[in-house]
């Protein structure tokens, strides 16, 4: 007899909202559950919420298929082995916690960790722009900068497990101060929080009136506006993304004369801003990548044999499903 179809639980961790869904073999998403993840109430509260979903997906389909188990993706470093968190900015109470251990124990049934930014690739790699490629690296760009890099179709995590933080290479030596300790790193001139601060030290100088008055009517003035004025040719919303974008071009040359990928794609909420960066980069790129360049379909540059770079399909989705996927492989 025919093995039944297998499905898996892939759940998207976040500090603000937590998205879990049941996913197929052929990747689509059967049922999808987003709740608040309400860190403020502390890691066991989560956790319950975390199995109470999963368990409200498995009742609902497990008469149609074999369960494989859970993957999960959280933001922050991850010890591989043990599923240990050791340490996540948006979830400050777990810290050294055996969250792999503690779902199991609840659940039953097998359950992976993974880094965000690694799950977020892996999705790509499966079932978004990274289909055709054995090998990628997914860039993702939201309020941080991360990277999960794919080989020969599985996530590759170093040494430490730590492989990826290209947030945190240096492009500035005496640039912007970050967190980690550091100055001039990606983060601080390639986030959708490092546009926010730009545009308001713009506002601050005098040199963006047309920012300053956006700010004054919208309390949520945030990266995406930005964006839109700068395609509305505002010079200084213009002159940040141009930074976005050369900052990019610096990275993406270095990773590209270094790992010789076939494919870098670019997600999370920031990679909208696509066509405000885009031409800055690759400018960059073309100065600066000694391995040759390809672009997407009908772009003007010249075509450079076997790399692509281009933007993430998938959307918020991607690390929701390559969650799942870490528990079909």
């Amino acid at each position: 007899m025919p093995e039944p179809n297998r499905f898996s639980i892939g759940v998207d961790l976040g500090g603000t909202n937590m998205r879990i869904a049941a996913v197929d073999e052929s990747g689509k998403q059967l049922e999808l559950i987003t709740t608040s993840t309400e860190v403020k109430r502390g890691r066991d509260l989560v956790v319950a919420d975390i199995c109470d979903s999963i368990r409200a997906l498995r009742r609902k389909f497990d008469g149609r298929g074999q369960f494989a188990g859970t993957g999960i993706g959280v933001p922050g470093i991850i010890d591989m082995q043990s599923g240990t968190v050791l340490q996540s900015p948006n979830l400050p109470d777990w810290k050294n916690y055996p969250v792999r251990e503690e779902i199991q124990r609840r659940l039953d049934s097998q359950v992976i960790l993974e880094n965000d930014a690694n799950a977020a690739a892996l999705g790509e790699k499966w079932m978004g722009a990274g289909r055709d490629a054995e090998s990628m690296c997914m860039f993702t760009l939201g309020t941080g900068v991360g990277a999960g890099i794919v080989l020969d179709g599985k996530v590759w995590h170093g040494m430490t497990g730590m492989a990826g933080e290209c947030g945190h290479i240096t492009v500035f030596p005496d640039g912007v101060p970050c967190g980690c300790g550091n100055r001039g790193c990606v983060e601080q001139y390639a986030s959708a929080t490092a546009v926010k601060r730009m545009a308001i030290e713009a506002i601050a100088s005098g040199k963006a009136p047309e920012l300053a008055r956006a700010m004054s009517e919208n309390p949520e003035f945030s990266s995406k506006v930005v964006f839109q004025y700068a395609l509305q040719g505002d010079a200084s919303a213009k002159q940040i993304f141009d930074i976005v974008g050369r900052v990019l071009g610096l990275v993406l040359a270095d990773m590209i004369n270094t790992l010789n990928l076939p494919m870098y794609v670019l997600g999370g909420g920031l990679a909208s801003g696509w066509e405000a960066f885009a031409p800055a980069m690759f400018e960059e790129l073309r100065k600066r990548s000694y391995v040759y360049v390809a672009t997407v379909p009908n772009e003007t540059l010249p075509a450079r044999k076997h790399t692509m770079i281009t933007r993430a399909l998938l959307g918020s989705d991607a690390g929701l499903i390559g969650a799942a996927r870490l528990a079909l492989m």
